[in-house]
């Protein structure tokens, strides 16, 4: 008799032990899959906030880039010397511009500009720039040499040539311009008969890095490159 409430009392124990231990399974499932479901909650959060910001900066980028043309904050005009040179007359803006910006002169040679600068380091481009971006390069200093598909490829090379052992300068492709070679400088421009023209080397010699320069020394590297 005493050995059967011994072994009633044995198995209670052990259901009893047994019951701590279920309940103490289900308090740890219950935290565990409470943690699981701040995570996820916590990782659909911050993927909404990435996802919107991400929207968001394509649609600040698009509007930037298809967005009406702004104001060049430009005024004056040509004045043109006897060796065909021609010098802005007026104020040149140089504020720092998301947005497109429509120039009073085609390449312009100054005004308000995006914040990052075409690479000038004696580089030549196959396309077209942004002139935001050019005209940037010539507030640090840069000559800029264009050209259409009018242009002499004997002529385009040889300037292609020159360019490419000139730091501080640029050249690429530009249809709306009035000749088929043009170089410009910030506030300077002239129009030149071929590569071998004297005013090639003159202009080099008078813009690059020279007086007119608003950022003289400052970097013509790490560019845009389009």
């Amino acid at each position: 008799m005493g050995s059967a409430k011994n072994s009633n009392a044995a198995r209670k124990a052990r259901i009893e032990e047994m019951r701590r231990a279920e309940r103490a399974r289900d308090r740890r499932n219950r935290a565990l899959t409470i943690a699981a479901s701040v995570v996820v909650v916590a990782g659909l959060v911050v993927g909404g906030v990435v996802l919107v910001n991400s929207q968001s900066h394509k649609k600040d980028s698009a509007s930037a880039t298809k967005g009406p043309a702004g104001d060049s904050g430009d005024s004056g005009h040509w004045t043109t010397g006897k060796d065909g040179l021609k010098t802005w007359s007026g104020k040149l803006a140089r504020t720092h511009v998301a947005n497109r910006v429509a120039y009073p002169m085609h390449p312009p040679v100054g005004g308000n500009h995006n914040q990052i600068w075409a690479t000038c380091n004696g580089t030549v481009y196959t396309k077209p720039l942004q002139d935001e971006n050019a005209v940037h390069s010539l507030e640090h200093g840069a000559v800029w040499v264009t050209y259409t598909d009018k242009a002499k490829k004997a002529d385009v090379d040889a300037l292609t040539a020159k360019v490419k052992k000139t730091p501080y300068s640029l050249m690429s492709p530009y249809e709306n311009q009035a000749a088929p070679l043009i170089l410009s400088a910030w506030g300077h421009q002239v129009a030149v008969k071929s590569a071998d023209d004297p005013e090639v080397n003159k202009f080099f010699a008078a813009y690059v890095q020279g007086p007119q320069t608003p950022e003289p020394g400052a970097a013509c590297t790490s560019g845009a490159m389009q």
